[in-house]
């Protein structure tokens, strides 16, 4: 079968790893069924494993990937699940501590076929394409669980948003905007604010600007970079949910006496369940929600994806289709 795979690992140069073309066609274990695979996207998740983090050399080649949309066995149209929780685990699968997602131990979704888990597929709702599906099990799940789960917000609340553009930050002023949440956002690039304010977001500013009034809540993925503002702009008692740090996990300033004298909360965040992304999707139909697509190409031109995701020169998601 055809899929994009990292042969090898290169910390420097992520292309490099990379190859398009045949590779073995991954078997269903007991209890596992195999998805002919329509639609799938990029995360940063897969130029990190390119890279050779969380990926060691003794799992080479693999397939990459996270999310992704196909037919099942049944004829059934499926949203992969991409939390695979180890044997035996019973409860939230992003509690488990030998969770893996789909790529890191196990062939992931870019390709023409992918093994899962019975239990890991969900229907596709009707009014829901197959390239907007293909968008959601990382950074779709990962934002609406901070939202909706562990940020403890209400219709009329307002949110900040660090780093407008980035996937889990997209869908992050969707969903809270349709939702009755006054999103607003920060960035670097005036432009990606302003495309941000166009999906729902109030007010867009720079980063590090001092805000108009403090935010009931903040959504965290940038770290070192944005965390003492985020600590200031959040109001005594609202919470920072951190589900990532792509400018560093050490921050000059740790802010700890503004939290607990603000009486804070920090709560990491990570992925979602199976149920979370039911009713993800769910939400999406019934609220019409589509995720912004940077670009769709079929998976052959995997490369040219890549390339763009490395440049960081992308507004929405990179969408494969086979």
């Amino acid at each position: 079968m055809i899929a994009a795979y990292a042969a090898r690992t290169n910390p420097t140069d992520p292309l490099a790893a990379l190859e398009v073309g045949e590779i073995e066609q991954p078997s269903a274990p007991d209890g596992w069924t195999t998805v002919r695979m329509r639609a799938a996207s990029l995360n940063h998740h897969d130029v990190w494993s390119l890279r050779g983090v969380g990926l060691p050399t003794d799992r080479l080649p693999m397939v990459l990937g996270c999310d992704g949309v196909g037919e099942a066995e049944d004829g059934r149209i499926v949203v992969l699940h991409t939390v695979i929780p180890s044997p035996g685990w019973a409860g939230d699968e992003t509690l488990d501590p030998k969770r893996t997602l789909l790529s890191e131990l196990h062939p992931g979704t870019l390709a023409e076929r992918v093994a899962v888990p019975a239990g890991n597929l969900v229907a596709l709702p009707d009014g829901l394409s197959v390239e907007s599906a293909a968008c959601v099990s990382t950074s779709w799940l990962t934002a609406y669980r901070m939202l909706f789960v562990q940020a403890g917000v209400h219709p009329g609340d307002t949110v900040l948003v660090q780093g407008a553009g980035g996937g889990v930050a997209t869908a992050a002023v969707q969903l809270g905007a349709a939702a009755g949440l006054r999103m607003v956002v920060t960035s670097r690039d005036e432009e990606r604010g302003r495309r941000a304010v166009e999906l729902g977001a109030e007010a867009a500013f720079g980063s590090g600007e001092r805000l108009p009034g403090r935010v009931d809540a903040v959504l965290e993925t940038v770290g070192a970079a944005t965390w003492s503002h985020s600590v200031k702009s959040l109001r005594p008692g609202g919470t920072i949910v951190i589900a990532g740090a792509t400018s560093g996990d050490a921050p000059d300033k740790a802010e700890l006496t503004r939290i607990f004298f603000q009486q804070m909360r920090i709560q990491g965040s990570t992925m979602g369940t199976k149920a979370e992304l039911q009713a993800l999707l769910s939400f999406m139909a019934a609220k019409k929600i589509k995720p912004v697509i940077d670009s769709v190409r079929p998976l052959t031109e995997a490369r040219d994806a890549f390339a763009r995701m490395v440049d960081g020169d992308v507004f929405g998601k990179l969408v494969l289709t086979m």
